[in-house]
Formats: C-alpha cells, structure tokens, sequence
C-alpha cells in the first residue's frame, strides 16, 4: 500500500475541536457526549476511506536524496506558471525525515510494467532501491531508469496538513521515455488505466 494511503484508523489530536450536526450541549452526561462525538469521527474515517476506493489515482514513486523513496498517489500538479507540483506523505512514514531534509525531489510516472517497482517502494523494513536501475543526479537525487516518465522538483514549500506533511515543488527537469499504460491504485489494488473506444454523438431530438 502506498505511503500516502489513508490508515487504518485516523486519531483526533489533542485539544481538536470535533463539529458534529447536533448540538450536545443540552446533555448533562458529558462521557455520553463523549462517546457519541467518538463515534461520529469513526464514521467520517469510515466514510473517506470507503470513498476513496472508488477513487483511481495515478501511481509514482517518488525520490529523495539518501537515497529514500516510496510509492504514492497523491501527485498532482498545482500551477503551469510558475511549473508547481506537489504530493502527500504521511507523516509516520519511514521516508517523512528524508523527505523533511530534502531540498529536491523526483517523481516518476509508472506503467503497469512497473507494479512490481510500486509494490516494492511500498513496502517497509527493506532496501527499496535493491534491484531497481537508478542514475544519480544532482545533489545525489536518484532518478529510476525504467520508467515511462519523470520530472525533479525544488521544494518551495513544506506544511504539516491534518495527519499528513505537503510538499510543493517547482519543476526542474524531466523526460517521457515511452508511451506506456498508466498504473493506477483503484478499490486497493493496482490496476491498468486503458483509453475508452470512441462513443458516437448523440443529438437531441
């Protein structure tokens, strides 16, 4: 499972308010109350993390300096101009204190001849990089071979979100080095993203 995937059980921190649709105020049992605002926050977890199943995402792996690496889907672009980008990261993951070091990075966009460098960036306790082609770049960020594309990345901006640390970057460099079937994550599995036959126009009558 990606880095960035939604746990398995979300915590509320200390000293967070928690916003329900009722007004408990009226309850003169205050362990009621908090067991009942206990409750509504599982369900919300519940909720999102049902939801997000149904959600397809692009799979990469991402890269620091160390060199470290893991799998994630939260990659998303963030402005043309200035050429942003950014991605999610949990923030008890094993790469987070790479990651917080790092002034770049590299993202690489898989195919789905690529499942077994996304399985194997996603697991923990192991040397992610055994096996995998890489060349060093600049200020030793490791760049993966055979991949169908790639881009780097100068961090502009880290922030703590929720449960999770963002990381934004202004794109360097980059490459396409085949056209391939994009991977994706979908309903906890990887899957193949395939272009849909064209559909005929239907017109009003």
């Amino acid at each position: 499972m990606p880095e960035n995937a939604m746990p398995d059980r979300a915590q509320t921190p200390k000293g967070t308010d928690v916003i329900t649709s009722e007004n408990h105020s009226a309850q003169s049992s205050t362990a009621f109350a908090a067991t009942n605002v206990a409750a509504t926050t599982v369900a919300a977890d519940d909720i999102l993390r049902s939801t997000l199943r149904r959600h397809a995402a692009g799979v990469t792996v991402i890269t620091v300096p160390g060199p470290a690496g893991f799998t994630a889907t939260s990659f998303t672009s963030v402005s043309l101009r200035p050429p942003l980008v950014s991605f999610f990261l949990g923030l008890g993951a094993s790469t987070a204190p790479a990651v917080r070091e790092a002034d770049r990075f590299a993202v690489h966009l898989l195919g789905t001849q690529n499942a077994d460098v996304a399985r194997q960036f996603a697991r923990s306790g192991v040397d992610r990089f055994q096996g995998i082609a890489w060349t060093e770049h600049e200020d030793g960020l490791p760049v993966l071979d055979d991949v169908p594309a790639w881009l780097t990345a100068r961090v502009t901006l880290r922030q703590p979100v929720g449960d999770h640390l963002l990381v934004v970057g202004e794109v360097e460099t980059g490459a396409v080095r085949q056209e391939a079937t994009a991977l994706v994550h979908h309903d906890g599995a990887f899957a193949a993203a395939r272009q849909l036959p064209p559909q005929p126009i239907r017109r009003a009558s």
